[in-house]
């Protein structure tokens, strides 16, 4: 490295550590949000150059002259050599699903700097390394799922363990984000239209790509200018009502909608319809992120929310608990999350051509997610935290604004009202979730640049679309993983039902996991207390899980492969979510708070409809205190199962480090590729 070079990257890494102590040391005086868009960036770029090469060079030893599967199995469905660009654009919208934005939002009930230092460790740290990881280990054994890994690399019981937890947790996180868009998009016409346009657009896409008569980039630039029309077009459909009749539908509409789509995404040969539109999808994403940014740059906002506020003791208004180990169970997505290794291990190691392409996709396309993180926590922050803590705080109107200005962030009835009649809503109190809170400060950043008087709502409606568009690409794609998983827990029962080139087994199975999820779905559109609502509490708690399990595949990966002095490379960031996960874990079942913990939440319940005089109150109050029970036992179940994995992974470590256990690697067999053929790539 030239000397200039070197001046460059020191120069990089003093501005990231005067940034991370500008925020990390304000206390009282404004901090500007630009000071977290540097950390940011500096942190990007450090981690992207240094420790991923390292790891690509060093820990995994990336090889070019491999042949990867999409180009020995390939079958035009699953396996299909794909552009690099579109694979990077498919995997990051499969993994920015709605962590990255309402994870960060919650959590900024803590103040700025928790979130912030959790997002930049743990995605550069941890969150690159599991998934760049969990994507090399597949690509080196043909594609196979994290649960197939498991079972071949730790042992056959648990891996058993490991298919069953995985296929559990894959229906939550895939129910829970379908609700999200459903309630997002119902009665929004602009929404569907958007999202509607972006399927048709797609099919044209990956048509003309697979004829190879048309190049990469003119595909592009019409699916560019297809999205744009939809994005810019939906607005003007109030002027149309027989048109926007088509697209105005309810929560149940929507949720047939989605499990159809997401049948479809499936089933169907992944260029056809699943890679296009994720890769169309991404040019939104990080269109809309990189406008947010600039928009920070344009307008320096002042950070609202303090560094750090009183509910970092776990008594916030937002949700209840501590800020470790809830910092890390509520922004996941955004710095390690268990959910991205099922996207490493199931649809993108399909379509990678070389090796190399690891490092930018697996390691990449987290760090980029992390800005997304970033901008979230901005967002939220740049509110008056009187109003933030408003929107997120349920109750009736009186009863939140005595609260939030008792806890000392004073708003009014009166604030709130206009801040709902500016964005076109009726009210914008009891809009908990993080959604609609992100939406606002996007709309509220974006709004000063335009000097129109009706930009707030239009960048607020614009900003819920999107969130939606967000979340969406990660169903799609989720389903095709969640497809996967269920044929090799299949196989294990009847070989064909494992076969992924069997078209009636590949229908059979994702009819299957659709219905799964899908049930749970229509029960909490129907039944507000009712099937996966009751799942939500658990959504976290079951996608860091999902980290411990694809971490101790990494482990064992790297003693088998004599790696032992790069074992921190896992080591740590396992440790850290084990700790993170069972404590979590534990206090959400056996707090005695009972807005946090499970069982004393269900017991205070039952208390209060014992003493009640109207039977039917008594009665929902009592069918409440069942859901809490239920979420209680699907912790302990989850928490159990991965806790049996560990400990199942840490005896077989100190086995094959001691010598008594013979060291087996189940990757493929080398296959060399030609020169030749490797210029094709």
């Amino acid at each position: 490295m030239s000397w200039w070079k070197k001046l460059l990257w020191i120069v990089i890494s003093a501005m990231g550590v005067w940034a991370m102590a500008r925020l990390a040391l304000s206390r009282g005086e404004q901090i500007s949000a630009l000071w977290i868009v540097l950390a940011g960036f500096c942190a990007l770029s450090i981690s992207y150059r240094f420790y991923s090469k390292w790891l690509a060079t060093k820990v995994l030893v990336l090889n070019e002259e491999r042949a990867t599967p999409a180009i020995l199995q390939n079958d035009n469905k699953d396996y299909v050599p794909t552009n690099r660009w579109m694979v990077f654009g498919h995997h990051f919208a499969a993994i920015a699903g709605p962590g990255p934005l309402v994870g960060p939002v919650l959590a900024a009930q803590f103040g700025f700097l928790p979130g912030t230092l959790w997002i930049l460790i743990g995605a550069t740290l941890g969150g690159g390394v599991h998934d760049m990881i969990v994507l090399f280990a597949s690509i080196r054994r043909g594609g196979k799922t994290l649960g197939q890994m498991v079972k071949d690399e730790i042992g056959l019981g648990v891996g058993l363990l490991a298919l069953v937890s995985v296929l559990a947790i894959m229906i939550i996180l895939l129910a829970v984000l379908a609700l999200v868009v459903v309630q997002a998009l119902a009665q929004s016409p602009w929404g569907v239209f958007t999202i509607a346009t972006t399927i048709p657009l797609a099919l044209i896409m990956g048509i003309a790509l697979r004829t190879g008569k048309v190049s990469v980039i003119a595909v592009t630039v019409f699916g560019l200018l297809g999205l744009a029309f939809g994005v810019w077009g939906g607005q003007f459909l109030a002027h149309f009502p027989a048109i926007e009749a088509w697209f105005r539908h309810d929560q149940k509409w929507l949720a047939w909608a989605i499990m159809i789509y997401g049948l479809a995404a499936s089933v169907l040969p992944v260029w056809m319809l699943l890679t296009p539109r994720d890769y169309l999808s991404t040019f939104l994403k990080l269109g809309t992120v990189a406008m947010l940014a600039a928009a920070v740059v344009l307008i320096n906002p002042t950070l609202q929310m303090p560094a750090i506020t009183k509910f970092i003791d776990g008594s916030g208004l937002v949700f209840a608990g501590p800020v470790f180990p809830f910092v890390c169970i509520t922004i996941a997505c955004g710095a390690v999350s268990g959910f991205h290794s099922l996207i490493a291990s199931g649809t993108t190691p399909k379509m990678i051509r070389r090796e190399s392409r690891i490092r930018p996709i697996g390691y990449g396309a987290m760090v980029t997610e992390m800005m997304v993180a970033l901008m979230a926590m901005i967002a939220a922050c740049v509110l008056q935290p009187g109003e933030y803590f408003a929107i997120n705080t349920k109750g009736a109107p009186t009863e939140v604004v005595a609260k939030v200005s008792a806890a000392g962030f004073p708003v009014t009835e009166a604030e709130m009202q206009k801040l709902a009649t500016n964005l076109g809503e009726s009210t914008m109190f009891n809009r908990a979730g993080g959604a609609p809170t992100f939406a606002v400060g996007m709309a509220n950043m974006f709004s000063q640049v335009s000097a129109k008087p009706t930009a707030l709502a239009l960048w607020y409606h614009f900003a819920i679309m999107f969130e939606a568009l967000f979340i969406l690409t990660t169903i799609d794609a989720g389903t095709r993983v969640g497809r996967f998983l269920l044929q090799d827990f299949l196989g294990n029962l009847w070989r064909p039902l494992g076969n992924t080139r069997s078209w009636s087994a590949n229908f059979l199975s994702s009819v299957l996991l659709v219905a799964a999820w899908g049930w749970f779905l229509y029960e909490g559109v129907i039944d507000p207390l009712g099937g996966i609502n009751s799942l939500w509490p658990l959504f976290g708690l079951a996608n860091q899980l999902l980290s411990v399990v694809a971490l101790c595949l990494g482990t064992t990966l790297l003693i088998k492969m004599h790696r032992t002095k790069y074992l921190f490379v896992t080591l740590v960031p396992l440790c850290f979510m084990c700790a993170v996960t069972f404590s979590a874990g534990s206090l959400k079942v056996f707090s005695s708070d009972p807005r946090l913990g499970f069982l004393s939440g269900a017991r205070s319940l039952l208390r209060e409809a014992s003493g009640m005089a109207d039977p039917a109150k008594a009665a929902e109050l009592a069918r409440q205190a069942g859901v809490w029970r239920f979420d209680a036992l699907v912790a302990v179940f989850f928490l159990v199962l991965v806790c049996l994995i560990v400990l199942g992974s840490a005896r077989q470590w100190w086995q094959l480090i001691r010598g008594t256990r013979r060291v087996v690697l189940h990757e493929s067999e080398f296959v060399p590729i030609s020169p030749a053929r490797l210029a094709q790539f």
